[in-house]
């Protein structure tokens, strides 16, 4: 605890120096991103987002995601609040999957199948930090060892947030298979409320996403392999409207993978999502570069105890998780995951932020 609280002190100096100057002993630490009245605070235990500070059309400022009070919430952590999830995000059925004539079995912490990367993920590891600049960016990676979590081939990962421009956040993940092919699927699992994380529920949220289809799930909510057209559906937000303008249609709020249509033709990134909050007057825009956007509202979120010790319930907050379809690796006709040594895997996400 002592050297634990040494290196917290540490940092609060480091902040004014711009570094962080215990990285090298794998302490957990906390840094902040500051620019203007931008704000991003972030933990290289889970390579973690645990708050994002903005304005709201009066000037208040508010802290926007959703989070735990101290780091041990995170550590026991079920909800994967602000997490970068992997080696493989979302579900793989079965909690197994065949890669070049052999069988892979995985950890089955999610109703016989895997979730988010197995029962220790990448959002349970401590991340090295290399390099971090308070203004600017922080930088932060991953050795994954062949067999982590049942995933063949050593793994380079990185992350990196930055300030791009006004108001932008971006997310940058990398990743490089040193000596096996390997699926790949990293994700920011970001919990938002634009009216502040104590504001209540998002059902009032306008939301606009730009994939005219899903991939349907059983009710292990893996996929069925199908392709669905949203059009007629409480799924369609293809117009914006009010989150829940339609929720009550589904059996239990949204959980689901949209197929981006790739607006951006031609371009790098796509915009992906639109989301506005009339109360605060903010509005949220993400773009990506992946085919596939989970759209979550919280559905399982009962009664979490939170920052400020606010009690979190459900449809507290959207998750806007940019990824590659779920189970790909079982569903040859979903895009593929497989990256071989030699390619690199490249996954970036940008949150505008306006009023």
């Amino acid at each position: 605890m002592a050297k634990r609280s040494l290196c917290f002190a540490v940092f609060i100096i480091a902040l004014a120096i711009g570094r962080n100057v215990c990285e090298a002993e794998e302490e957990i630490g906390f840094y902040e991103l500051k620019k203007g009245n931008f704000t991003v605070k972030i933990t290289n235990y889970g390579a973690t987002v645990l708050s994002v500070i903005v304005p709201d059309k009066h000037g208040k400022l508010d802290d926007i995601v959703l989070g735990f009070p101290s780091i041990d919430g995170y550590k026991n952590d079920s909800t994967y609040f602000g997490a970068l999830v992997g080696r493989v995000a979302n579900r793989i059925g079965g909690a197994q999957f065949t890669l070049n004539g052999k069988k892979y079995r995985l950890p089955a912490n999610d109703h016989g199948n895997t979730l988010h990367g197995g029962s220790k993920g990448f959002s349970d590891v401590i991340w090295t930090v290399n390099r971090y600049v308070r203004d600017s960016h922080i930088t932060l990676s991953y050795d994954s060892y062949d067999g982590e979590q049942g995933f063949p081939g050593q793994v380079s990962v990185f992350v990196t947030y930055m300030f791009i421009g006004t108001n932008k956040l971006a997310i940058n993940m990398q990743a490089k298979p040193i000596n096996k092919a390997t699926p790949i699927n990293l994700a920011s699992h970001t919990y938002w409320n634009l009216g502040g994380h104590n504001s209540g529920d998002i059902l009032s949220h306008k939301i606009q996403l730009f994939g005219s289809h899903i991939t349907p799930v059983n009710d292990k909510l893996i996929p069925t392999g199908e392709i669905s057209a949203v059009n007629g559906t409480a799924y369609d937000f293809l117009k914006p409207r009010e989150i829940g303008s339609k929720i009550n249609e589904l059996s239990d709020g949204y959980d689901i993978n949209y197929v981006i249509d790739q607006t951006g033709k031609g371009k790098h990134l796509s915009k992906v999502a639109v989301v506005q909050d009339r109360k605060s007057g903010r509005n949220l825009e993400l773009w990506s570069n992946q085919p596939g956007l989970q759209f979550y509202t919280s559905n399982m979120l009962d009664d979490v105890v939170g920052k400020e010790g606010f009690i979190y319930k459900k449809y507290a907050a959207l998750c806007l998780e940019s990824q590659g379809f779920p189970d790909s690796v079982n569903h040859p006709n979903f895009p593929s995951q497989i990256v071989n040594p030699g390619e690199v895997y490249k996954h970036i996400m940008v949150y505008r932020f306006t009023i």
